[in-house]
């Protein structure tokens, strides 16, 4: 017997009844306009509505598709759907279980059964990134003939994952994290839906808002959780999640961190304030708050990016290319893997020795300046490549420091009003204590005087 996506005994079973499966299940969408999120791929016309509208009977058919995206997204959902929808034959195999001679067995099928009575054939494939190449190989023939209209899920990125020929034969939609509003959506409706909760349990605004946290832009893992949470608060007696009720179950504590509000700012605050106290531990316990209440990473990253020069400086000079390494690892991967880059940044800043000179050096300057202690350029440092410039004394008797044997020419280069302010008070701290030498050192070559 070919193996079906939902054979008609399962369907039987719960149609009779329904609460046997998993919630999850029972919320999966009937139709491609109850899917949740992914709007970018439905829009008239796209391949997905083609697979299930009478246009799949047309001269142009439609393509075969590789479905990319990460767990929870609906690539399942969406094949359920067209198995639902389209009369085509629909086979589903698993690239886990399935081989070489499977998928064989199901061209074959669909070649007779295209044969004998027109019937087309809907291919969906799970996990191919799982098949090796010769198993891949072997779709093939299929998908350049049109024997199967091919559906593949993947959660690997396919360009490294799925054989070239077989991606330049089909193509190739990316599935987004469903959103915050897309997965809030899909809870009050199985909260309410006779399919789902039937209204037995009601979701207080903390709890849900702590589901979305833990799902993760995961459609399945938010409705596992709800399932799990409105079990144990009925077992209980109640009509109400707790947010209680629902740490208890999956042992997951909410954190209480407003991202738009008063905590947002407190947490940021007490992880930069711990990195500038070298406390790395109370640094990476705040860091682990922000990360567990869903904080945006790239704000995290930019903090550090700040805090390697507000704090750092120069008595460390590679701390600013790790925070910046940092934020570019995690504007590319993302979360969860971010944490680990995260984790690595925060603990190389809290250790790092600290400085603050980099910062009072150009609050100094900027508050000369707004008092407007400003004042020409001196003449010999003004620009002299232009025609006329000669006659006006500019660049003249300019000393071209790389003519000198030390490399230093003691020449004024501020303006007047300001040519015996010292703005970079450099401290002994960590590698800064080579910059004091030298800033003490060009000084006195200088000629510079202290007030």
């Amino acid at each position: 017997m070919e193996p079906d996506l939902f054979t008609a005994a399962a369907e039987e079973r719960q149609e009779k009844d329904p609460t046997g499966s998993p919630l999850a299940v029972r919320m999966r969408p009937r139709t491609l306009d109850e899917v949740v999120g992914q709007q970018h791929l439905l829009k008239p016309g796209s391949p997905l509505r083609r697979l299930v509208g009478e246009s799949a009977k047309g001269p142009a058919g439609p393509p075969s598709v590789i479905l990319w995206g990460p767990p929870g997204t609906g690539k399942t959902t969406l094949a359920y759907v067209v198995s639902k929808a389209t009369d085509a034959r629909f086979v589903e195999l698993s690239a886990i279980t399935a081989g070489v001679k499977e998928v064989r067995a199901v061209i074959d099928g669909a070649r007779r059964a295209a044969g004998g009575y027109g019937k087309e054939t809907v291919l969906f494939l799970d996990e191919i990134h799982r098949f090796s190449k010769a198993q891949q190989d072997s779709l093939l023939p299929a998908v350049e003939n049109r024997w199967v209209t091919l559906i593949a899920a993947t959660t690997e990125n396919p360009f490294f994952s799925v054989i070239s020929p077989l991606l330049s034969r089909s193509l190739l939609l990316t599935l987004e994290p469903l959103t915050d509003d897309d997965l809030r959506g899909l809870l009050r409706r199985a909260v309410t839906d006779e399919r789902g909760l039937k209204g037995t349990v009601t979701l207080p605004e903390d709890t849900e808002a702590h589901l979305l946290r833990i799902a993760g832009g995961d459609a399945r893992r938010a409705l596992t959780a709800l399932e799990a949470a409105a079990g144990a608060a009925l077992d209980k007696g109640e009509t109400e999640i707790a947010l209680a009720t629902l740490e208890e179950t999956v042992d997951r504590a909410a954190v209480k961190y407003d991202r738009d509000g008063d905590q947002h700012y407190d947490v940021a605050s007490a992880l930069i304030k711990s990195i500038r106290g070298s406390d790395v531990d109370a640094a990476l316990h705040y860091l682990a708050r922000m990360i567990e209440a869903g904080e945006d990473p790239r704000f995290i990253a930019r903090r550090l990016m700040i805090s390697a020069s507000e704090d750092i400086g120069l008595a460390d000079p590679g701390a600013l290319p790790i925070a910046v390494a940092a934020a570019q690892a995690v504007a590319m991967i993302g979360f969860p893997e971010a944490a680990l880059t995260l984790s690595h940044a925060t603990i190389a800043l809290a250790l790092a020795p600290k400085s603050n000179a980099a910062t009072t050096a150009i609050g100094a300057a900027l508050a000369d300046v707004r008092k407007g202690l400003a004042g020409p350029v001196p003449a010999h440092l003004r620009d002299g490549h232009y025609k006329g410039a000669a006659k006006l004394g500019h660049a003249q008797g300019y000393v071209y420091p790389h003519d000198l044997p030390e490399g230093i020419a003691g020449q004024q280069y501020a303006p007047d009003a300001i040519k015996d302010r010292e703005y970079y008070e450099p401290t002994r701290h960590g590698a800064e204590a080579r910059y004091a030498d030298a800033v003490e050192w060009t000084r006195k070559h200088l000629g510079r005087k202290r007030d």
